[in-house]
């Protein structure tokens, strides 16, 4: 990779980092709650949403197990 490009992507990486820096919206913060609380509030989730996220997970694994260990062919020993 030649100097040129080099130094194109550092500056542009380094403007998105002064932006992001600078964003006075990232750096507020919220304001306190008048009673905190001691637990989390639970959030029902639909049970076809629960089982989608849940079968998407394991097609997800299971495609990792499936391209690492059996897509590969296996090298000849001479």
């Amino acid at each position: 990779m030649s100097t040129k490009p080099k130094i194109l992507a550092y500056l542009i990486s380094l403007g998105l980092l002064g932006g992001v820096a600078a964003n006075p919206a990232t750096a507020e913060m919220p304001e306190p709650q008048s009673q905190p609380t001691s637990q989390f509030r639970q959030i029902e989730q639909p049970l076809p949403l629960k089982v989608g996220v849940t079968l998407g997970g394991l097609a997800l694994i299971s495609a990792e197990l499936w391209w690492f260990l059996l897509s590969k062919n296996k090298s000849n020993k001479s």
